[in-house]
């Protein structure tokens, strides 16, 4: 019933009849429906309306790769433009660079990839599935904080206003019980993890019995390392003298190099290196579509600063990220801090911002206090000097490092999850109708105004409406569409996140004005036609979306 309840199991249909017999387990059922059915929902209007699809699909597909599609692609850029803007143009002290996929290989022994690099795998015999050993255990972890919220909840409804939801879970019997058994679970972990013990990983997943989630099969194999990185050779010399890697991180393009930009910039600490670029890993199992991909695009900052300042800098970047995300609009409600329970071994400092993806609260970005270990390691593996020189106090040392690291595509796929909506709207009959809208910040959206002739058989409607079309596409991403009627033109715009449609009517021939439609509101004025760019630009300039991440606290 456990299985079914978390919508696991339900080949025989037979997730109706366990949950009638059961208010409670009716409850979570529909929920896990909901949400499943959302992001299938997303997935599906992804390659509909061509944002994004799998790759190689005439070819059957390639498991955790995927492409952009036209208009995702331009949602894609314009991510990766905003968190330029926002960490590049306004930041003085902020320089960026666009670092070679393939660096030299001693680059990944001094990182740590070569030796480190791996997850801990583990197959199931009966479904003959593969999954990470760590994962598996982390879902555990999950499944017991949902049922300490559910305490929670009970405890809200019991008590009304009285309730004490800090003094509830330090002192509610299942809910402490919960909890110190999260607190085992994660200390064997990170001791499992941190001496890398295998068998102490299996034990873990055989103590708690944890069943293989497409099986229910607890026939696991042992557990084994799993090297992530994708390796391939330099031009025609085969074996270990050229052997390449693609690049697991874009990380370590900055650490190498420093110096170059400290000498040709001329940057005083605190200062920052920017970056945009791909990065690839042999994922065990790629999986939640574009959430895990074996290939996929980083956006990272490394910033520079004194040691003995790096909390004060960790702290202020926290929470200079998490307004950034806010800005957008996204709820506050799905968006939280997430610390590190396990540090990794160059980190003295690492919190998660986590997302409420339909498939639960997960990481979209990492804020990481790394100390000095790259620079120190890249300095003892290249035997040059990684320092920085203060003219104050005229010393040199080797600088700590703050690191902001979120992925293109998560955050993309983020975006998608909180604009996805499912409306109901007036109809031309006086009725109501079923939208599906994405509600994109203008700034950010693929396609920024449509251009629509009322009719497609008037050709000095047609006229008109190209002539509007020509003036603004010199400024904006515009579509123009004069196929089907005009409430079927709204709803596809509406469906890629069009802010605003610019209809020529027969008025429009009188006295030389459009009417423009506001997506989200679905209002409509009337802006004489010399004025139409003025007004959408106002509506998506970066501008105000800039201002409301501000350059503080640099």
């Amino acid at each position: 019933m456990l299985a079914l309840a978390r919508g696991e199991v339900d080949a025989n249909g037979l997730l109706p009849i366990f949950a009638a017999r059961s208010p409670e387990v009716a409850e979570k059922c529909n929920i896990m429906a909901d949400v499943q059915d959302l992001f299938k929902k997303i997935i599906a209007h992804s390659k509909e309306y061509g944002f994004v699809y799998p790759s190689s699909e005439i070819y059957e597909g390639l498991g955790g790769v995927y492409d952009y599609g036209p208009l995702g692609v331009e949602l894609k850029n314009n991510i990766k433009t905003y968190w330029w803007k926002a960490m590049v143009q306004l930041h003085e002290n902020i320089v960026g660079i666009d670092a070679a996929i393939f660096m030299h290989p001693t680059t990944w022994k001094a990182s740590g990839h070569v030796d480190a690099f791996n997850d801990p795998l583990i197959d199931n015999k009966t479904s003959k599935k593969r999954y990470r050993a760590d994962v598996l255990i982390e879902d555990y972890i999950k499944k017991l904080e949902e049922k300490i919220e559910k305490q929670v909840k009970k405890g809200r409804k019991r008590f009304g206003e009285a309730f004490d939801e800090e003094k509830f879970r330090a002192t509610d019997g299942r809910a402490v019980q919960y909890a110190e058994k999260i607190a085992d679970i994660e200390g064997r972990l990170h001791t499992a993890m941190r001496d890398n013990d295998l068998v102490a990983l299996r034990d873990l997943i055989v103590e708690l019995e944890i069943a293989d989630p497409v099986s229910g099969s607890r026939d696991w194999t042992e557990v084994r390392q799993f090297n992530l990185m994708f390796s391939t050779q330099l031009g025609n010399i085969a074996g270990e003298a050229g052997k390449l890697y693609l690049r697991p991180e874009t990380a370590q393009g900055i650490f190498v190099n420093f110096l170059n930009v400290l000498n040709t910039t001329r940057q005083r600490l605190p200062f920052g290196i920017a970056q945009i670029g791909k990065a690839f890993r042999n994922e065990i199992i790629a999986r939640q579509f574009i959430f895990r991909m074996r290939e996929f695009e980083q956006m990272e900052m490394q910033f520079f600063v004194k040691p003995g300042t790096e909390m004060e800098w960790y702290n202020a970047w926290k929470e200079k990220r998490m307004q950034w995300h806010r800005a957008l609009g996204v709820p506050a409600e799905k968006l939280r801090f997430k610390d590190h329970e396990a540090l990794a071994h160059y980190a003295n400092a690492a919190v998660d911002i986590e997302f409420e993806f339909p498939f639960g609260f997960k990481e979209l970005e990492g804020i990481h206090s790394r100390t000095d270990y790259d620079l120190r390691r890249h300095e003892e593996y290249s035997g040059k000097k990684l320092r920085y020189f203060d003219p104050e106090t005229r010393e040199h040392f080797v600088p700590y490092i703050i690191e902001t690291s979120i992925g293109a595509d998560r955050m993309f796929l983020a975006l998608l999850s909180a604009a996805y909506r499912e409306e109901e709207v007036p109809d031309a009959k006086g009725g109501t109708a079923t939208r599906v809208v994405l509600k994109l910040p203008p700034a950010l959206a693929p396609v920024k105004c449509a251009v629509l002739p009322l009719l497609k058989n008037k050709p000095e409607l047609v006229d008109r409406a190209k002539e509007v079309f020509e003036t603004l596409k010199y400024e904006f991403a515009c579509q123009y569409d004069e196929k089907d009627a005009i409430g079927r033109r709204y709803r596809r715009q509406d469906a890629i996140g069009t802010p605003f449609c610019v209809t020529i009517d027969f008025v429009s021939l009188e006295d030389d004005t459009v009417t423009i439609r506001d997506r989200d509101s679905l209002e409509q004025v009337r802006v004489k036609t010399a004025d139409v760019a003025a007004f959408i630009r106002e509506k998506v300039d970066w501008a105000p979306l800039l201002r409301a991440v501000g350059a503080s606290p640099l």
